[in-house]
């Protein structure tokens, strides 16, 4: 008797258990808290898109917290409506006069007849009888119901596919002259995909509108050329699994620069990187010979560089160049061999990525599903002397035209 009365009292503290489970279930199921969630998250994700150093606060943990409610809400949402949709798709369940139906009146006819009229509109059909009362219920594209099961796990997909970029993805920044190289990520043992930097074509129009942005790179791997590429606004390249895309870019100047004795202190461009009263400008440092070298575009149109020397005392010295002139500039010999260009590169990979586009594709199907193939359920059931005829679609649809063709079909069927 003991065994009997302890299995007796473990039977309702089981079922408050699985109650309580069952609402938590559908809570965190509900469209409105998943709505609430998703709000959030894009409140999030703005603030961190317009916020000085608001993408790093993304890695934070109640970042992490706030994607695992969403994908937990996407979970509940599927647990409670698949089961739900797949009885009313396979059973058709009676329609109720209300909010959202149509209705409408017809003589008799016997139910053989209007299951066989309505299977042939194409709904899914079942006959319910009982003694003295009978209903034909139907439901067509009951499929389609499963388009909103199908969103939450669009948006679960694309919850996973953003914590994977989070986690996994990477992000850099670099800028290359001409013949310069760079690895497409921080340097780890056994990587070795890099990008060199060809040439930068460009044309401007009326305004210095930029026209065409063509940025000629080699892609490498252990050293050597793979692949060659032209990247364009909006055109990145792709290697490795990175996206390449050219950021920014600039003019350079390629100098020779060497003491009165003839050593060589700089052959190379310098990048015109920075700006002084509103013209490109650059600096070089020669420490050996304790000054630094001031650059600025000073006019575009002819070309004409101002070279300045920097000492510890300030300006020592300054000249105008243009390509394939030199000039002693303090105790140094400047030669201006050409311009050139530099281009500031933004590498990006993101394995989560194609989870995204997945998820994305996902929503948007779900989407055209329900508004152009919406669910439409059916009772035809004895009133009096005529019969009853009761329809409803989904949310937002009010199927006037499908009860016109349903009636027609019925009456077709005599």
């Amino acid at each position: 008797m003991a065994a009997t009365r302890a299995a007796a009292g473990s039977a309702p503290v089981a079922d408050r258990v699985a109650r309580g489970a069952e609402r938590l279930l559908r809570i965190a199921g509900d469209g409105r808290v998943a709505v609430a969630l998703l709000a959030v998250t894009g409140a999030v994700n703005l603030a961190a898109a317009l916020l000085p150093g608001g993408p790093s606060r993304l890695d934070a943990p109640g970042y992490a917290v706030l994607l695992g409610l969403v994908a937990l809400s996407g979970v509940a949402a599927v647990a409670v409506r698949a089961p739900a949709a797949w009885r009313e798709w396979r059973r058709p369940s009676a329609v109720h006069a209300g909010s959202g139906a149509v209705e409408t009146r017809l003589s008799h006819m016997a139910p053989a007849e209007i299951a066989r009229a309505l299977a042939g509109a194409g709904y899914r059909v079942r006959v319910e009888e009982g003694r003295r009362r009978w209903a034909v219920h139907g439901v067509r594209r009951g499929w389609s119901r499963f388009a909103g099961v199908l969103s939450h796990l669009a948006i679960l997909i694309i919850v996973l596919g953003v914590a994977i970029g989070a986690a996994f993805g990477s992000e850099t920044t670099f800028s290359l002259l001409q013949g310069d190289q760079a690895l497409l990520d921080t340097p780890r043992a056994g990587f070795s995909d890099a990008v060199r930097l060809e040439g930068l074509d460009a044309s401007f129009g009326a305004g210095g509108r930029p026209e065409r942005l063509d940025t000629t790179v080699t892609f490498l791997r252990d050293g050597a050329a793979v692949e060659r590429s032209t990247l364009r606004v909006n055109e990145p390249g792709s290697f490795g699994g990175y996206l390449v895309h050219p950021w920014t870019y600039g003019p350079a100047v390629r100098l020779r620069v060497g003491t009165l004795g003839g050593s060589t202190l700089l052959d190379g461009a310098i990048p015109l990187d920075g700006e002084r009263d509103g013209r490109p400008a650059g600096a070089a440092d020669l420490p050996t010979a304790g000054v630094t070298l001031g650059l600025a575009l000073v006019d575009a149109d002819t070309n004409l560089l101002g070279v300045s020397v920097v000492g510890s005392s300030g300006v020592v010295d300054s000249t105008r160049l243009r390509p394939g002139q030199s000039a002693r500039v303090g105790d140094l010999e400047v030669r201006l061999d050409g311009f050139d260009a530099w281009v500031t590169f933004l590498s990006r990979r993101d394995p989560g990525m194609s989870l995204l586009l997945l998820g994305g594709v996902g929503l948007c199907l779900s989407l055209a599903i329900g508004l152009w193939l919406p669910r439409r359920r059916v009772t035809v059931r004895p009133s009096d002397a005529d019969l009853a005829i009761v329809l409803r679609g989904e949310r937002f649809d009010r199927p006037t035209e499908e009860l016109e063709r349903v009636v027609q079909r019925l009456g077709a069927a005599r």
